[in-house]
């Protein structure tokens, strides 16, 4: 997809965490994984020291802080896919494939873009991202057309 846009963008997660605190991930569209993250490399980052700002996140052993931090150290990810994958492997987190999704699972889904659709008006980058990644739940649907 190809989409020229100066905007504001906008992130799509579609993650949680267990009870255990054991992240899990959940593929809304087939091959989402794959596609978002294969290839992509990026570095985690350490500190030692960081001040809460008592945000609240709802992320496990996740902080947020207004203050400049040091960084301690790093980790390179050279593919993020791989290295989920490694995780999942490692039992560390948890992923459900879109060809796991129960018929309920996928009625949630369907009813829950549409409504992200409709309050996205002013994020066109956005509304491509469902359009182009959810074609079969806005074919049948004029209203959602532009």
């Amino acid at each position: 997809m190809d989409f020229p846009y100066d905007g504001k963008w906008h992130k799509w997660a579609p993650y949680g965490f267990d009870k255990d605190g054991r992240q899990r991930i959940t593929e809304y569209y087939p091959n989402a994984l794959e596609s978002t993250y294969k290839g992509a490399s990026g570095y985690i980052y350490f500190a030692e020291e960081i001040v809460d700002s008592h945000f609240p996140l709802q992320i496990p052993d996740a902080v947020a802080c207004n203050k400049p931090v040091k960084v301690s150290g790093t980790e390179f990810i050279p593919d993020a896919y791989e290295a989920i994958l490694q995780a999942e492997r490692e039992n560390l987190i948890t992923i459900t494939r879109y060809c796991e999704l129960s018929d309920k699972s996928r009625n949630w889904l369907k009813e829950t873009i549409k409504r992200e659709y409709e309050t996205a008006s002013d994020c066109p980058d956005y509304r491509f991202f469902l359009r182009g990644v959810f074609p079969d739940i806005f074919d049948n649907i004029a209203i959602y057309t532009e």
